[in-house]
């Protein structure tokens, strides 16, 4: 029987909370200060991508006294410096990043040979017609993968190199190869799946340890790449064909491209993190990613 207090009035008060209702208030209350604490992880882990795209919209806006596209490699070898100075970003990482715009700087240069996308604005730093800062933007997505390794103390198991890494390669093959040959990402795309089956990566919120498969994090990372897609766009940074009169979303298919294209950044820092212990960090660490 639930206990009534009587009220002021002298008449019977609502009955007390129940039980299972404060239950469900604490799990509530859990639930949003983790996914707060969440929140604020990945906000740092995003901080080079969020001053990238801060650059990008000062630039679209603000009187400059060079070429946008030159101030933009200014400024994000500025971020770079400063992110290093500070700690923010290891020499390791910083190295890592710089493969990273090496290996996007060549894709650009290619798709816009083909035709795939443009720069329209004006700069005079220029490889192949692509602007020199371009690369920094796939630089922000080894940068993400490199500080959630470190923020959320990710640890991968079962992670099987070899098969992963071809397949990462034969993604990044395929962005030039299907524009003569037939596009089979979502063959490679089902192959993730296979030979990832079993792995999984952990994470620390708080002081709780979740688990979740490691293909399902590439899928949630590409979804919110192909989000900053659309920012990147809708601020001039470089526009497709269909963009050239009025600006639209970018299709969804690109979805699956950002998806496969992070299998590609993930297995370059793997290739670092297997190595924890043995030729940097502590000695006897055990290694962020484990081979299956």
């Amino acid at each position: 029987m639930t206990r009534q207090h009587p009220s002021p009035s002298g008449e019977a008060a609502l009955p007390a909370t129940t039980t299972a209702q404060r239950t469900l208030l604490r799990k509530v209350t859990s639930a949003v200060v983790q996914l707060t604490r969440f929140t604020w992880l990945e906000v740092q882990c995003c901080l080079f991508p969020l001053a990238i795209f801060a650059g990008l919209a000062a630039s679209a806006v603000v009187d400059l006294p060079i070429a946008r596209y030159d101030a933009l490699l200014v400024y994000a070898l500025a971020v770079t410096a400063l992110f290093w100075v500070l700690r923010l970003e290891t020499g390791r990482e910083v190295a890592v990043i710089f493969g990273f715009h090496l290996i996007g700087l060549a894709l650009e240069i290619f798709k816009v040979h083909v035709g795939s996308w443009s720069y329209p604005d004006e700069g005079l730093l220029r490889v192949g017609g692509v602007p020199l800062y371009s690369g920094f933007m796939y630089a922000a997505v080894g940068s993400y993968i490199c500080q959630a390794f470190r923020r959320f103390d990710l640890r991968v198991d079962h992670f099987p190199v070899v098969p992963t890494a071809m397949l990462a390669v034969a993604a990044y093959a395929n962005f030039y190869t299907h524009h003569w040959l037939p596009d089979v990402r979502w063959l490679i795309a089902v192959g993730f799946v296979v030979v990832l089956w079993r792995s999984r990566v952990a994470f620390t919120v708080g002081q709780a340890r979740y688990r979740m498969p490691l293909s399902v994090s590439f899928v949630l990372i590409g979804f919110f790449l192909w989000v900053a897609e659309n920012a990147g766009t809708f601020l001039g940074a470089w526009q497709y064909p269909s963009q050239a009169q009025i600006w639209e979303m970018v299709h969804t298919g690109k979805w699956g491209s950002w998806a496969l294209l992070v299998s590609l950044s993930f297995v370059l820092v793997a290739a670092v993190k297997m190595r924890e212990g043995r030729f940097y960090g502590e000695r006897g660490a055990t290694p962020a990613v484990q081979r299956r």
